[in-house]
């Protein structure tokens, strides 16, 4: 299987039918992507797969040969990602464990609409479980992020 991730190519032999979020963790050891429910429920495993949110537990790594995947870690190449500097002022997470999924989705909704609604947010954001029910500070750090990730460039490694 060949796809790049975060931006660089990686090239390995695995079962195509090995779940994205597997491979990510257990053989390429980017461990920001979180194990939830393993049925796509949840969001923890939220990831990009040539820009649109996908939930890698239950993606087999065969649909991505090829494609373009970013990762938590790849979200912001240097510096946080204006929707990670928001979580942390609106001081977002408590358990933080659903987090990585959470940023995931939200980037993925800010790419297609720079300025939602709450409906809209909401709308984006109803399939990522918090346990610790911080979904009105989630929605507060999204509509902060808005405007910044509009004139936001990503430094990009040279």
């Amino acid at each position: 299987m060949t796809f790049v991730l975060n931006g660089s190519e990686v090239q390995i032999d695995i079962e195509p039918d090995t779940p994205l979020l597997w491979v990510l963790r257990d053989e390429l050891n980017f461990t920001g992507t979180k194990f939830g429910c393993g049925m796509g429920l949840c969001g923890a495993c939220t990831v990009h797969l040539e820009g649109a949110a996908v939930r890698s537990c239950s993606l087999p790594i065969s649909l991505a040969e090829g494609k373009a995947i970013t990762t938590i870690e790849g979200l912001a190449t240097k510096g946080d990602h204006p929707l990670q500097q928001a979580w942390v002022a609106e001081n977002v997470p408590q358990c933080g464990y659903c987090q990585s999924g959470q940023i995931m989705s939200a980037a993925s909704l800010l790419a297609s609409n720079p300025d939602p609604s709450d409906a809209e947010i909401d709308s984006a954001m109803s399939g990522n479980i918090c346990r610790c029910g911080t979904y009105g500070r989630i929605r507060n750090a999204i509509k902060r992020a808005a405007s910044a990730v509009q004139n936001w460039e990503p430094e990009v490694n040279a």
